[in-house]
């Protein structure tokens, strides 16, 4: 199941409006080991695709992934900082 949720860069909910890009916090899971991968991106399809392509060294490995999580921010900091309170927590 994937659970998105968009940020502003206060950190709280994000109201109304359009932005014009977004970045994506994601969690990856390996469907053949005990494994995930966290990371950021403006694009979860393209950049899934890129991950079961064997594109990124780092997941090559543990194909295929899918996304089990993700987050929605208006601004790539937010998104990053994000990412590294997950990468600390888990």
């Amino acid at each position: 199941m994937v659970r998105t949720t968009a940020f502003s860069a206060r950190g709280g909910p994000a109201s109304g409006g359009q932005v014009a890009y977004m970045y994506y916090l994601y969690i990856l899971k390996s469907l053949t080991k005990p494994w995930h991968y966290i990371g950021i991106t403006e694009n979860t399809d393209k950049r899934l695709s890129q991950h079961n392509s064997g594109e990124t060294k780092s997941t090559k490995a543990y194909r295929p992934l899918k996304i089990v999580y993700t987050e929605a921010f208006d601004d790539k900091i937010s998104a990053r900082k994000r990412e590294i309170f997950f990468k600390e927590e888990l």
